[in-house]
């Protein structure tokens, strides 16, 4: 019976980890995308306060690989404005850590990411506010 348990909650778990981890391709166009095109489309809402400060950190440190407005970069990173990223699955002290310390990769096939140097902990909590307001204007709470 115990075995049986825990065999289920395997299962539930891998099933879980593979829908997270899914990432979500567009349909194939006729036309070619250039390379580092985004990955995903982004509506940006109206930036004002930390999120506007945050914009402009974000655009000096992250948007070489993670893209303009978050959106990703095919060749270089993914996209923040994605589900993967809601704050109930990465929470804001994983960008903290992940700037900091680097990560390995595990949901995308980008490879891992270095540690951003120059950031401080006020320029992650700028970029943080930019990202989150950027996910809650496209339904990602």
């Amino acid at each position: 019976m115990k075995r049986n348990i825990l065999i289920a909650v395997a299962i539930i778990a891998a099933a879980g980890i593979w829908w997270l981890t899914r990432a979500e391709v567009a349909p194939a166009s006729d036309e070619a995308k250039p390379a580092g095109a985004p990955i995903v489309e982004v509506i940006v809402p109206e930036l004002t306060g930390l999120a506007a400060i945050g914009e402009t950190a974000f655009n000096a440190k992250c948007a070489e690989c993670h893209g303009q407005n978050a959106a990703g970069n095919d060749q270089a990173g993914p996209p923040l404005v994605h589900k993967i990223y809601e704050p109930g699955h990465h929470g804001d002290a994983a960008f903290l850590m992940a700037a900091q310390n680097g990560v390995q990769s595990h949901h995308w096939r980008f490879g891992n990411m270095a540690p951003v140097e120059g950031v401080t902990p006020g320029d992650v909590k700028a970029i943080i506010a930019y990202v989150r307001t950027l996910q809650r204007a496209n339904g990602i709470n």
